[in-house]
């Protein structure tokens, strides 16, 4: 379900937890994600990393679940998905200290 946040936000309907992100060049990243809102589907862009300030525009460009490629993934479940764009970099692997990130944006228009 897609709501609007508070004025002058931006609306989330889809939200991954980054558990593990191995940067693959300066514009891609693999990483092990969790669904925390969803579906997420191929194409989402997501514009934020929650509870920070870093500004982001990623595309989720692949879902790889269970040894398959599939369209998309369901809250609860864990998937490995490639991520494009240049802020790849801001991306961290889940640690005892820093905990675990994640990323908020919108899915494509079905």
């Amino acid at each position: 379900m897609t709501e609007p946040l508070k004025p002058g936000s931006h609306v989330v309907d889809a939200e991954l937890q980054i558990h593990q992100v191995t940067v693959v060049n300066p514009a891609e990243a693999t990483a092990t994600v969790r669904c925390l809102l969803g579906p997420v589907r191929r194409g989402a862009r997501f514009n934020r990393i929650r509870d920070s300030a870093e500004v982001i525009d990623l595309e989720l460009t692949q879902i790889l679940a269970y040894h398959r490629t599939v369209d998309e993934l369901d809250p609860a479940h864990s998937a490995l998905v490639t991520l494009r764009g240049a802020e790849v970099q801001l991306l961290a692997s889940a640690t005892p200290d820093s905990g675990w990130q994640a990323i908020q944006g919108i899915n494509p228009l079905p």
